[in-house]
């Protein structure tokens, strides 16, 4: 009886033990989330590595969709309506696509964002797609990586970087003006709370 207990034990312990823990991933999943305008991006994707194969033109070949990442499709989340490389964007969630080609990628928002990979990607389902040029690192880029860099305020870059090659796409708030509008109110509203925060005091 005494074993049969232990041996309980001893399973429960391991169980435990594997729900906190798991096998490293090939491609480790990486969530990126970017303070932008009034709202925040969030970027939900899967970093294959380079491991000493020819990306751009065999692994990933020209001409032919790619997922932007590993696994499960990339997902991009705006929270407000964007301007995204020159074209607007409602505010929500949807997949992150590239065609790339040696000296451009074109860079797709789609409205499935839970398939797997590419493999049931439907042009019909495309939002918008724009058309970057691809510059050349001067050193390797091992993991893909997807950054937002700000630019100010209310604007920032979606760069898209592996092996040697990097793709940058702007992203601003659709309705600038109406934008600064809210936001100087806003200033005011906070400006308000600070004087009467002073006086009770």
């Amino acid at each position: 009886m005494k074993k049969v207990l232990f041996a309980i034990c001893i399973s429960a312990s391991v169980f435990s033990f594997a729900q906190d823990y798991s096998v490293p991933a090939a491609s480790p999943r990486q969530k990126v989330e970017q303070q932008f305008s009034m709202s925040k991006i969030t970027v939900d994707y899967g970093r294959p590595g380079v491991k000493g194969r020819k990306i751009f033109g065999e692994l990933v070949p020209y001409g032919q969709v790619w997922r932007a990442g590993a696994n499960s499709s990339t997902k991009i989340t705006f929270g407000q309506s964007v301007n995204f490389g020159g074209k607007v964007v409602q505010a929500g969630t949807y997949g992150l696509f590239i065609i790339p080609t040696e000296k451009e990628w074109k860079v797709i928002l789609n409205k499935d964002f839970q398939q797997w990979g590419a493999y049931t990607y439907d042009p019909k389902q495309d939002v918008v797609d724009v058309t970057v040029p691809v510059n050349k690192l001067a050193d390797k880029q091992e993991w893909f990586e997807i950054t937002l860099n700000p630019t100010d305020e209310n604007s920032a870059n979606l760069v898209l970087k592996w092996d040697y090659a990097q793709a940058e796409v702007s992203v601003k708030p659709s309705k600038p003006d109406a934008v600064n509008k809210i936001a100087d109110k806003l200033r005011e509203i906070k400006k308000i709370e600070a004087d009467a925060a002073k006086t009770k005091s």
